[in-house]
């Protein structure tokens, strides 16, 4: 046998014999002089349980209890569709007792040296979530899991808003194995929506920040990364943050990535008004039409899931438009662009290459006293139908490709889409883009860049004295305490990651991987099972291709 990490056996598995081979980061078996065979990287194996069974044969009407047959039963992943894992698992039968053990005890080794996974997990459970199955669901689909793979896990159900920022705040961090002093196994799960991740967010960001000194409020400050990894078990309406960072809206899914202790750096931005901090996003932030159809749906929430269609048609025929000035800092050390065409991947190249880029950039900017140089940023003034900072693709169910379907997860920038006053015919061939394949930037009227940094300020808080003074005047303590209140006479609404922000006047900026989430980015297709149905569809000459049929779509919509 040699190296226990080295073995190589004879094995019986569904009454044939396999030969079972342990070799390197790979477990395989494979029937002798047959084709068929099966490998499994180690890294994606659960769990290794001795599985004893007692063997029985016929004798006529009888049946005979036979000697007893030792075996184990390895727990692994498997890949149904793409992006979407399911927990498999294979009962090996062994001719002795010693040769189960030694199978077994290699096995064990080799998950006991997988340091990235976790050991204990803080779960916050939304119940309100989607459609009120966020405890049900983790019951009975993720509780099981993370069970076989012996996490253990504290449960809390939130019942109120905030609870779980505030809770984060306040829990001593250090009882749990100690391990946000030493960087180890201790993470969080949150289960529920968009907006229970954006709970749990805010809190692990602010007691980072807390504990090491930063000031928040301070829009230049360069805040300090989490060491705590965050998991999202998806129950929510849309869960966009999910979809866009492992590819599919799948609550075993994502428990499997959080068991095998996957991490994906993430982008957070952080918005401040008035040199007061206001909320961080790490999708979407959108003033006009996606911050107008937020504010419709939250008034009419009554309505259910279809709240989103009514308030999305109703400010289409409204057509509104806003006035006012984007002056943004470019992001010129990154190695991609809005239109490339290179969706973020896992250990996306990207990332890692504008990363130190970026790290570069901000040394030589430490080294001149925080330096900047005026003449980098550019201001564009004009009408809006949208305003859009892309930290992500923002892609989900209804829109597969997202807003900005080149966004990448961990470059330390941002993709702001411009959308200037246009027809309303042409606005909506533009939303219809979101849907298919096309470049949806490729309009006249839609601009896009990478950007690091960027301010917004609407006309009329430009132009208006008289509104200045009388903010000043009459609500002057007011908005040094609730400075959200610039919105008093704003036109519109910021959608920031599905919460509404009043405020007409913001700054923005990327801070580089600051939180890192338990996923692995979106796998390039070649590491999926394809089923025949995709096969024959990749094969068969006369499907129409990817860009044909966009069109097709896009011309069925428009004639709708």
């Amino acid at each position: 046998m040699g190296d226990r990490s080295q073995l190589s056996s004879s094995l019986l598995l569904d009454q044939c014999a396999w030969q079972v081979t342990l070799a390197g980061e790979v477990l395989e078996w494979h029937k002798p002089r047959w084709e068929e065979s099966f490998s499994v990287p180690t890294t994606e194996i659960i769990a290794v349980e001795e599985a004893e069974t007692d063997k029985k044969q016929s004798n006529g009407r009888k049946w005979r209890k036979m000697a007893k047959q030792h075996a184990f039963t390895v727990y692994y992943v498997k890949r149904k569709q793409p992006h979407c894992w399911r927990c498999k698992e294979a009962t090996f039968g062994c001719i002795d007792e010693q040769l189960c053990n030694q199978w077994i005890q290699a096995l064990k080794e080799i998950l006991d040296s997988q340091t990235s996974r976790p050991k204990h997990l803080l779960v916050y459970i939304n119940p309100f979530s989607g459609k009120k199955q966020g405890e049900r669901i983790y019951e009975q689909k993720v509780a099981p899991l993370f069970s076989l793979a012996s996490i253990s896990t504290e449960v809390i159900v939130t019942e109120h808003a905030n609870h779980a920022k505030d809770d984060l705040s306040e829990v001593n961090l250090a009882n749990y194995n100690g391990s946000f002093v030493d960087g180890g196994t201790f993470s969080i799960v949150c289960v529920g929506g968009d907006g229970m991740f954006s709970e749990v967010m805010h809190g692990l960001i602010g007691r980072t920040q807390k504990d090491s000194g930063i000031d928040q409020n301070d829009p230049t400050a360069r805040l300090v990364p989490c060491k705590t990894r965050i998991g999202i078990i998806p129950t929510g309406s849309t869960d966009c943050i999910c979809y866009a960072t492992v590819g599919i809206n799948d609550p075993e899914t994502s428990a499997l990535h959080i068991i095998l202790g996957d991490s994906q750096p993430l982008d957070v931005s952080s918005v401040h008004c008035n040199k007061t901090f206001l909320k961080y996003f790490v999708s979407l932030l959108g003033y006009g039409f996606y911050g107008d159809v937020l504010k419709d749906s939250e008034e009419k929430r009554w309505m259910g899931s279809v709240r989103y269609d009514f308030a999305g048609f109703k400010n289409f025929l409204s057509h509104q438009y806003y006035e006012g000035t984007v002056a943004f800092l470019p992001a010129t050390y990154t190695v991609g662009s809005p239109r490339d065409g290179r969706t973020c991947k896992t250990k996306c190249r990207i990332c890692k290459e504008s990363k130190r880029q970026l790290e570069q950039l901000q040394k030589l900017e430490k080294d001149r006293h925080g330096y900047d140089r005026r003449d980098q940023w550019k201001v564009i003034k004009g009408k809006f139908l949208a305003i859009n900072a892309a930290n992500m693709s923002c892609a989900c169910p209804r829109s597969p490709k997202g807003l900005s379907p080149s966004a990448h997860l961990g470059d330390g920038c941002a993709d702001l889409i411009l959308v200037h006053k246009c027809s309303r015919f042409n606005f909506l061939r533009y939303l219809i883009r979101h849907t298919n394949e096309d470049d949806q930037f490729n309009f006249t009227f839609v601009e896009a860049y990478r950007i690091r940094k960027f301010h917004f300020t609407a006309k009329h808080l430009e132009d208006s004295d008289d509104i200045k003074d009388m903010q000043k005047k009459h609500f002057g303590q007011f908005c040094r305490d609730h400075p959200a209140c610039c919105c008093t006479f704003s036109s519109s609404t910021w959608n920031c990651d599905g919460e509404t922000l009043e405020s007409s006047a913001i700054e923005v900026q990327v801070h580089c991987q600051l939180i890192s989430l338990f996923a692995r980015g979106i796998e390039a297709p070649a590491k999926y099972e394809e089923s025949p149905a995709m096969l024959e569809a990749a094969s068969n000459p006369r499907h129409l291709n990817c860009s044909t049929k966009a069109k097709q779509q896009e011309r069925n919509c428009l004639e709708k």
